[in-house]
């Protein structure tokens, strides 16, 4: 059990920040929510009932289209650009294993099922990893809107004015408001990481290039 927590400690930690940070992010909302529900005269609600309400929905799947397009566009982009220095760069310079045809793989040697199945499996699979986070990416923004669209009725309702469609609220400003200020400040995020890998390092990362390495060497 301890080699296994071992080998799979990354995705578990991570896995645990979400969940505290998503229950937080539910217990605050919840209390804010019930702030502006007294302020403008209305009753509070549970915790369950907030977790139902437009305004938890669009506020936890704004953020989540962000993300997901990030790392899809990110996957893709490394795929045929580099950034000489860069540890999160294949290099320019010479041939990379993940260029190499599956097709060409042994088949004779433990591989993944779908490189043995070969064919149409094979195509999908070998583009799998961005097609996951684009499908991700299509959900998210698909329930930021609908949870949007409820939000700002209910603000609507709640000032006598007529409620829209959820069409009609992916054609105004707010849901692009909403949706540019998360993205603009994840690909910011990378241009970061790709750019200060060149210069800075951080021992023991596999995001960091070894510590001694020159500047201008490129990947991990």
């Amino acid at each position: 059990m301890r080699s296994w927590i071992r080998d799979h400690g990354l995705l578990l930690v991570n896995v645990g920040l979400f969940v505290a940070f998503l229950v937080g992010m539910a217990l605050a909302g919840g209390r804010t929510y019930n702030s502006d529900q007294v302020e403008h005269g209305q009753s509070a609600v549970s915790l369950w009932q907030y977790l139902r309400t437009g305004d938890f929905a669009e506020a936890t799947f704004e953020n989540w289209e962000s993300e997901f397009l990030q790392m899809g566009m990110y996957v893709v982009l490394t795929a045929y650009l580099f950034q000489r220095g860069s540890s999160e760069s294949k290099s320019p310079d010479a041939p990379a294993p993940q260029d190499e045809d599956p097709r060409d793989a042994d088949k004779r040697q433990p591989v993944p099922w779908p490189v043995a199945r070969g064919g149409w499996v094979l195509s999908v699979y070998e583009n799998s990893l961005a097609l996951l986070f684009f499908v991700l990416f299509a959900v998210s923004i698909a329930l930021h809107a609908v949870g949007g669209a409820a939000a700002y009725n209910a603000e609507q309702l709640a000032h006598g004015e007529p409620a829209v469609s959820v069409w009609s609220f992916i054609g105004s400003a707010q849901f692009w408001f909403e949706s540019f200020q998360n993205w603009q400040s994840e690909f910011l995020a990378v241009a970061v990481i790709v750019g200060a890998s060149v210069y800075l390092r951080q021992r023991g990362s596999a995001e960091s290039k070894p510590v001694a390495e020159p500047h201008h060497t490129t990947g991990a």
